[in-house]
Order: structure tokens, then C-alpha cells, then sequence
């Protein structure tokens, strides 16, 4: 049985130096031990961890004072560090696990005096493992593990190990080229580690205005190169090869600028690595190696076309031009025939940007004579790539040139997909069995039927079982209404007086998100307030109360044990919420919300809920009601109802006004005129109402604006920017009628938490106005977050309802048709163009007119919007693409004042394929307005071809005749 030698005083002396917490007493305990007293202290040190961090805690709770308990932790790596036998066992019982904390050392001079009292081979072996250990995590960032590893590589002058992680913790601390003794070993290896260039890639050679006294590498460098540390030479040839090796324009930002900063000399020897440099390098790699190639005197041919070539094919236009400057250059320079300069124009012939072959064509043209016979055959067979009027130019100096043929037009448009409207089917008969069915009246026929039911037959319902609908003070949803409808009939005067709002604090609980270090990574705990430490607590306190938002007396909140990780980040997550003061002391007076808190055709299904529930209250209950629909569309049938007030008038029932206001909203548009006498006959003041509806029904003017400036924004939170909103307008006179007037008023341009409920229903509510039901749907379109994922379907379904259409459906189909992202499908916006244009009801124009105001504001981009009608035209749409093309463009084309992109001519470009496909002839003034304009950009050139196709051969002649 092995047992343990006696124990000394060594470890209990050890032992109280940690247990006061004083760095400085431990070293110096552990550097008076000998060899004995360190192996009993080794042998006590991990069965002592668990004892030391109680220890401290427990000094603290009786000193009545709060600190991060990690006093004990210094002690106890000082003490391992001295007495451990390997360094691998030393560099392991310094960093593990039990060890992590808040914050690094206020000192580190104790455990560098233990360290250094040890065999310098120990000590050597020591940093060189510590510095193996480096990650780079986040941890790391947060412990002693960098600037500790670094300061023992200086001291020990152990050779640095090939470790990327510890080059990037060097280049991550302040520079100190003059004296640091790793420089000469690191300073090579910043062209080869990896991630150097990220983390200096905000390194300039002067330090920020605002911060005049911070070093920066390039401004060490440039010191180290001055003083002849460094030659510069190998750090330009570093910079290169770095350069070679590839990466992005962030990874060799740095060595960029480190190649300015030393400002080599032009050298032919480095030219072929130049060269390399053109075709790939980011940007400013690039021009900076085409400086240097500039500057190195005259390139050869093979040089020049291999450069033109590189450069002509980049998507940077001053490298582009750079190129063409490069070859006119070349061949002013050159002495003698430019044959060796074919290949270069042949290469610029192939560009695709219309400009770079303008002006290549130009420079053939220009030094034509200098040309041998095969080197201008060269040039004529390479220019067979060019569209025909540069070809045009190109042959009066060297002969035919056989432009590029015409690609072959092989758009076949398809047959338009059938539009299946949905069924009108006679409506189904009112639901018995109310009691099974109260709660599944979200669907908009179901809900219909279930109130017929009920208002025919109330008395004979058992309610409901027991539910808790008395204790709110407001029914939302349709099923709490069925409900309080059930128990009504089944027990009249059972409800309660609406409870009054809730005194309670604006916080009922206070907690706190935190988010803590846990090893590498991070997670989310949720914290009592109390829990927090003091500062911590009055600093949050302090800060929610300078915004407005106090937190409430901490003096209420008890002290708890301290937090053991660190607290990198802090959020308020409250359990209670802020009251709105109005809306507390505001006492509905039948439980229906607020009309301003849900959507209109909600709340109007609500309102006729609160109407059959009052008149069973006051036992005025008809015998059934007026608006129930006769179709499964939504539609009532003039005559049904004026059979229904004739049934009223006979037992003298009085219209409940919300009914009625719904029955008169289901009336188609044609009416038979015999219907019409027929209501003239009625004697009810109802009876009068739908005889003026019938003779005369209003029609309410729409329309769609959109905001423009402060505080009219919307915060886009997928973008984190803020983006359009839209406000749909509904003008009519008012009714008189409150259901009528709700419903033909403006829609909100915000959704609350309750919009949006029931929308699948809202067209049984307009069936004859679907444009209106549009405009209701249109606060929803633009917040694809919490857009119903049906939404498509509510647009669809539009389509087999009455009434014209304008800009509400154009919009609803327009920005449906382009939406690209993680809920969006794009085949469901052009199923809704394709259907919308089968069913005859697409407002083409309006919707490109749409199209148009969205591609301005950002909503969408024209690279999808040309994708999607493309697709479109080839599946039947092509008439109704270019009438789309014909309403986006006089609103997305720039006006004489503003500046063109791609984007337009991408339209202009798409727009000659649409008119093509659609026979389209007739000017758009628009692009005659721009084809008009002088100049040849690609822009211009595009809008001249557009408005040609569209004049014909005939409209040319005429305007060749008045030209």
C-alpha cells in the first residue's frame, strides 16, 4: 500500500498565503521551499482548489462585501507554477478550467519571479508550450495567456515556435520593433500566417487624429526600415509573394499598403509577377502592380496583350480603361509594325461593355496604317465578333469586316395557364350543433353559418364548459364571442361587470437577460435583479432612468450569490409591460377592442358578434338575420334580401344596423330591375336603405400613397434600415351606416398584434368590391416577417370575386412577383400574375407602374423583376409583360437630371425583348425622350434601340424623312 511521506510545514505555510489571497506571499512562500517542501506542495496543491474558492466566498459573505471571487485563483497558479516538476504539467495547471475568470491579473510580476527561479531549459520549454497553446479564442482574449507566453519568449530567448495563432497575438499588441527581440523571427513570418492581414486591416501608417500617441505597424515598419533593421527589398519581394498567394481585398489590405509605404522601385525582374498579379488580385492589388509595370520600362507584345487581355476583363471600369490607355500606349511606343498587338485588340473586341469596343474600334482605326497585310487580317477576323455598326467602322479601314449575326429569336410563348375561379356554390345551411362547433368559427363561412344557427334558434343551446372569457376586458377573437353568446342564451345575466384594468407596476418582476462567458462560447441566462452585484445594479438603474425608463427602488431587491462566469453583455426582460395610461383608464362598453388595435374587416366581424349579443341581452333577437350570404362567395341576393325585410316588416322586427350595413356590402352589382321596384315597396326605415342602395350605388375612390420622408419610415428589421410605408386611401361619403363606414374608411399603413386575423374571411365581407378588400390586405404586404405564409392565396382568391381593380391589386401582385429571401417562393408571385391575366382582372399597366415606384424605393431590384416576367412571357404572358414594361418605365427611367445604372438599362434591355415578343409598335415617350438625349452610353445606345423596334420600318423612314 503506497502511502505519502510526512508532511512539513512547507504546504500549511503555502497554505495560509493563499488562503490571504496575496500573490506576492505565495512566491514568496514557494521560492523559500526546497525540493521536499515543493513536491508536498505539488502533492496538495489540486485537492486544494474546491477549498480555496469556498474560502474566499465565504471571507466575503462575512465581510458583507461583494467582488468577483476570483482572489484565490493567482495564488493557486503561483503556488503550481513554483513547485511543479514539468513544464507541460506547469503550462496545464496554469490555464485549466477551474482557473477561468472575469478579467486578467492586476500583476503579473509574482509568477514571472517564480517562473524565473526555474531551470532556464524549464523556463525555455515552458514558453514555447504556452505559446503552442495559444487559439485564439475568445477565452484567450480574456486570460493572461498572450501577453504571459510573449513576455517569457522574451525573456528566455527561446526561438518562437511556427504557430499561427501566436503571430496574430503578437500583431495584435501594440509594436515595439526597436526593442522587441521576437521581431527578427516574427516579422518574416507576417507574408506567411494566415489572418495577419485581417486582424491589421485597419492599420494605416499615421495613427488616427483622435488618438495621436498609438502605434501602428506600418508606422513601425517604416521606423525598423529607416533605422536599418529591415532591408526593404526582402519585405517588398514578402509583399509579393503574399500578394501571389491569393485572398480578398480585406485578407491583403494591409501588405497593399505596406507595398506603398516602401514604395519600391520599378524592376524588370519582378514584371512577370506583375503580370500575374492583373487578371485576379483585388482591386488595388491590381493597380498597384500595373503601377509597377508602368514604371518598368517598355513591355514587350507578348507583355502588352497578355496585360490588355487581363485587364479588359475586369469589372473594375478604371482597370478597364486603364487597359485601353495601356494599349494605345503600346502602340505609340511601339517602333516599327504593331502586328504584335492583334491578339490585344481581338481580346478587346470580346469585351462585354459596349464602351470598351467603341473605343477599341476607335484605336484600330486610329493605327491602322501600321498594320502589315496579316496582321490587319488578323484584326478584320477578330472584329467578326462586333455588332454591326461597329463593324461598320472598323471596315472603311480595313476592308469588309462580317459583323456578328443576330442571335436567333427562339421565344415560343406558351399557352396562358386556366384561371379555376373558385366555386359559387349555394351557400350551406346554419350549423346546429352550436355548442361542438363555438370555437372553430375562424373560417369565414363556418363563422356565417354558426351565427345563423344561433340567432334562429338561441334558447335551445347548452353552453359551454367552464372558460375564463368573463376575465378579460375585451373579446378579440370570434370564438370568445360564440361563447359569451352560448352562455348568454343558456344563462341570461350570468356576465359579470367588465373588470377593471390592472394597478399593478409598470414592472411586476424585474429580470435581467445576461449573457455570460462559458469556456469558448457564450449562452443566455435569464437573472433575478436582486442577484446582480451592487454596481452592476445601480449602474443599470442608472442608466434605464437618464432614458426615461426607471427601474423602481433597488432597496426592495435582496443581495444574492455572486454570478461565477463573466457578464459579457446585459438586456431588461421584464415579465410585466409598460401601460399605456389612456388605455388603462378607457373602459369598454361591450368588450369589443379598440378599432384603432385590429383590422377592419376583423373588427366589422366582431361588431356584428356585439350586436346579436346585445340584442339577446335586451331580448330584441330577430328571427334571423339579414346579411347570412346565399352564395359561397360571399354575395346575398337582392331578392333574398328583400324577401328578409319583407319577412321583418310583416312581424315588425327592427334591422340590427351592422347586419343590415353587411347585407347591403354582399349585394352584387348587377341587380334585376323588377328587384329594384320591389324594394321601392318597402316601409321600413331599413327598407328605404336598400332601396337607395339599389338605385344608387356609390362607388368609393382608391388609391395608393406612399411615404416619403421622417418620421412617415418603417424600421425594417431584416435590413436594419428604414424602408417605405404605404397608406391606402378609401374616399366615400359617409353612410351612416358604422359597419359601411368602418369598412370604407382608410386601412392603417402599420399592423398591430391583432391585424391580420381572420384574412383568409375579409373577401366574404366585400365580395363585390375585391380593390376594397385589397386595400385592406396592403398594410401586410411589405412586413414579410409577419405576413401570413398564406398570403398569396388571399390575393388569389380576389381574382374570382366582382369589381373592378387598380392600384391596391396591382401592388399586391407587383411586389409578390420579385420577393426573393427565406419566406418567399418566387414561383407563387408569378402563379399570381399568370392567374391574375387568365382571369382577365391583371391591371398591367398599373402594375408596372407599381413595379416601377418599388424598383425607386429599393423594395425590390431589377435583376428579379426581369427574371420573373420573362418567365412569365414564356408561359402566355408576353401581351401583358409588355403592357407591364409600358407603366414601369415612364416611372423608373431617370429623368434628365439624375444619373442612369445598370438597372435601367437592364429595363430598356428587357423591354426590346418584350416588345419584340409582343408585336409592340408606338412610341413611349419615355424612351423616346432618352433616345432623344445626346451622348453613347450604353444607356442611351439601349433606349435608341428600344424606340427604332418600336417605330418599324415605316416610323424610321418617316423620322430619316424629317430629320
Amino acid at each position: 500500500m503506497m502511502t505519502h511521506p510526512p508532511k512539513s510545514g512547507a504546504w500549511s505555510g503555502v497554505r495560509m498565503a493563499i488562503t490571504a489571497g496575496d500573490p506576492a506571499l505565495v512566491a514568496d512562500a514557494v521560492l523559500a521551499l526546497d525540493e521536499t517542501g515543493r513536491r508536498e506542495v505539488a502533492r496538495e496543491l489540486p485537492g486544494h482548489i474546491g477549498v480555496a474558492r469556498k474560502a474566499s466566498a465565504e471571507r466575503n459573505r462575512r465581510r458583507g462585501v461583494w467582488t468577483d471571487g476570483e482572489e484565490w485563483i493567482e495564488p493557486m497558479r503561483i503556488a503550481g507554477a513554483g513547485v511543479l516538476g514539468g513544464a507541460a504539467a506547469a503550462a496545464t495547471w496554469l490555464y485549466r478550467r477551474d482557473f477561468t475568470r472575469w478579467r486578467q491579473p492586476l500583476d503579473s510580476g509574482p509568477l514571472l519571479r517564480v517562473i524565473a527561479a526555474r531551470p532556464p531549459e524549464w523556463q525555455a520549454d515552458l514558453a514555447v508550450r504556452l505559446a503552442l497553446r495559444l487559439r485564439g479564442s475568445r477565452a484567450q482574449a480574456r486570460d493572461d495567456s498572450v501577453p504571459l507566453a510573449l513576455e517569457l519568449l522574451r525573456r528566455t530567448g527561446a526561438v518562437p515556435p511556427g504557430h499561427d495563432p501566436l503571430t496574430i497575438a503578437w500583431v495584435s499588441q501594440p509594436p515595439d520593433l526597436e526593442h522587441d527581440p521576437l521581431a527578427e523571427h516574427l516579422v518574416p513570418r507576417l507574408f506567411e500566417t494566415e489572418g495577419v492581414g485581417r486582424a491589421l486591416r485597419e492599420d494605416n501608417v499615421d495613427p488616427p487624429s483622435w488618438d495621436l500617441s498609438r502605434r501602428t505597424w506600418l508606422g513601425a515598419l517604416r521606423a525598423a526600415v529607416a533605422a536599418g533593421r529591415f532591408a526593404p527589398e526582402p519585405l517588398v519581394d514578402s509583399c509579393l509573394r503574399r500578394f501571389l498567394r491569393g485572398g480578398s481585398a480585406t485578407d491583403l489590405r494591409f501588405f497593399a499598403r505596406l507595398h506603398e509605404m516602401l514604395a519600391p522601385a520599378p524592376s524588370r525582374e519582378r514584371s512577370r509577377d506583375y503580370l500575374r498579379l492583373l487578371p485576379a488580385a483585388p482591386g488595388p492589388v491590381a493597380e498597384l502592380a500595373l503601377r509597377q509595370l508602368r514604371g518598368a520600362g517598355e513591355l514587350s507584345g507578348e507583355e502588352v496583350n497578355e496585360a490588355v487581355s487581363a485587364l479588359l476583363f475586369r469589372p473594375e471600369g478604371k482597370l478597364v480603361r486603364a487597359g485601353l490607355t495601356l494599349l494605345d500606349q503600346a502602340a505609340r511606343d511601339a517602333v516599327g509594325d504593331l502586328d504584335e498587338l492583334a491578339s490585344a485588340l481581338a481580346s478587346a473586341f470580346l469585351c462585354e461593355s459596349y464602351e470598351v469596343r467603341e473605343r477599341t474600334v476607335g484605336l484600330a482605326v486610329k493605327h491602322a496604317g501600321r498594320f502589315t497585310p496579316a496582321g490587319a487580317e488578323a484584326v478584320r477576323e477578330a472584329a467578326s465578333v462586333l455588332p454591326a455598326e461597329l463593324a461598320a467602322r472598323l471596315s472603311q479601314a480595313y476592308g469588309v469586316v462580317a459583323a456578328e449575326p443576330e442571335a436567333a429569336d427562339d421565344f415560343e410563348p406558351g399557352l396562358l395557364p386556366p384561371f379555376e375561379p373558385l366555386a359559387r356554390e349555394p351557400f350551406p345551411p346554419a350549423i346546429e350543433d352550436l355548442t361542438a362547433t363555438y370555437d372553430q368559427v375562424s373560417d369565414g363561412i363556418t363563422f356565417e353559418r354558426w351565427l345563423d344557427g344561433f340567432v334562429r334558434a338561441p334558447s335551445k343551446r347548452p353552453r359551454p364548459g367552464r372558460g375564463r372569457i368573463y376575465e378579460r376586458r375585451q373579446w378579440c377573437h370570434l370564438k370568445e364571442w360564440t361563447e359569451a353568446l352560448l352562455r348568454e342564451a343558456a344563462n341570461p345575466g350570468e356576465e359579470p361587470p367588465i373588470p377593471e384594468p390592472e394597478r399593478a407596476p409598470e414592472y411586476a418582476r424585474h429580470v435581467i437577460g445576461v449573457r455570460i462567458a462559458e469556456g469558448d462560447d457564450e449562452r443566455d441566462i435569464e437573472v433575478d435583479f436582486g442577484r446582480l452585484p451592487a454596481e452592476l445594479r445601480k449602474s443599470i438603474a442608472a442608466s434605464l432612468t437618464e432614458n426615461g425608463t426607471p427601474l423602481g427602488n433597488l432597496e426592495h431587491f435582496t443581495q444574492g450569490p455572486p454570478l461565477e462566469a463573466e457578464i459579457l453583455g446585459v438586456s431588461i426582460m421584464s415579465s410585466g409591460h409598460w401601460r399605456n395610461r389612456d388605455e388603462q383608464e378607457d373602459k369598454p362598453r361591450d368588450r369589443l377592442p379598440d378599432p384603432r388595435h385590429v383590422s377592419p374587416p376583423h373588427y366589422a366581424m366582431l361588431v356584428r358578434c356585439a350586436e346579436v349579443h346585445a340584442a339577446l341581452k335586451a331580448g330584441t333577437l330577430p328571427p334571423y338575420l339579414l346579411a347570412t350570404p346565399t352564395l359561397t362567395s360571399g354575395h346575398l341576393d337582392p331578392a333574398e334580401l328583400v324577401a328578409r325585410l319583407e319577412g321583418y316588416e310583416r312581424v315588425g322586427v327592427q334591422a340590427l344596423p351592422a347586419d343590415l350595413g353587411q347585407a347591403l356590402l354582399r349585394l352584387p352589382r348587377e341587380v334585376d330591375p323588377q328587384v329594384i321596384d320591389r324594394a321601392g315597396k318597402l316601409t321600413s326605415r331599413a327598407g328605404a336603405t336598400l332601396a337607395r342602395r339599389l338605385a344608387d350605388r356609390p362607388e368609393p375612390q382608391l388609391r395608393v400613397d406612399w411615404s416619403h420622408a421622417g418620421g412617415d419610415y418603417t424600421h425594417d428589421r431584416q435590413k436594419g434600415e428604414h424602408s417605405p410605408r404605404l397608406h391606402p386611401r378609401i374616399r366615400i361619403e359617409p353612410t351612416g351606416l358604422a359597419l359601411i363606414d368602418t369598412l370604407l374608411s382608410d386601412p392603417r399603413s402599420w399592423t398591430g398584434e391583432d391585424d391580420g386575423v381572420y384574412m383568409e374571411s375579409w373577401r366574404l365581407t366585400l365580395p363585390s368590391d375585391r380593390e376594397v378588400v385589397a386595400m385592406h390586405l396592403l398594410p401586410h404586404l411589405l412586413n414579410t416577417w409577419e405576413r401570413p405564409g398564406y398570403f398569396h392565396e388571399y390575393v388569389t382568391a380576389l381574382f374570382s370575386q366582382d369589381g373592378p381593380v387598380g392600384e391596391a391589386t396591382a401592388l399586391l401582385i407587383a411586389v409578390q412577383l420579385t420577393e426573393r429571401g427565406m419566406f418567399a417562393w418566387p414561383e407563387r408571385g408569378r402563379r399570381l400574375l399568370l392567374g391574375a391575366a387568365a382571369a382577365g382582372c391583371l391591371p398591367a399597366v398599373e402594375c408596372g407602374r407599381q413595379l416601377g415606384l418599388s424598383l425607386r424605393r429599393d423594395v425590390t431590384k431589377m435583376n428579379p423583376v426581369r427574371s420573373t416576367l420573362e418567365e412569365c412571357a414564356k408561359q402566355g404572358a408576353h401581351q401583358q409583360v409588355w403592357e407591364i414594361m409600358t407603366g414601369l418605365l415612364p416611372v423608373y427611367l431617370p429623368g434628365p437630371d439624375e444619373r442612369p445604372h445598370a438597372g435601367h438599362t437592364q429595363a430598356l434591355s428587357f423591354a426590346i425583348d418584350a416588345a419584340r415578343w409582343a408585336e409592340a409598335r408606338g412610341s413611349v415617350p419615355a424612351v423616346a425622350e432618352v433616345a432623344a438625349r445626346k451622348g453613347a452610353s450604353s444607356f442611351v445606345r439601349t433606349a435608341r434601340a428600344l424606340h427604332k423596334q418600336l417605330l418599324g420600318e415605316q416610323g424610321q423612314a418617316t423620322m430619316r424623312t424629317r430629320a
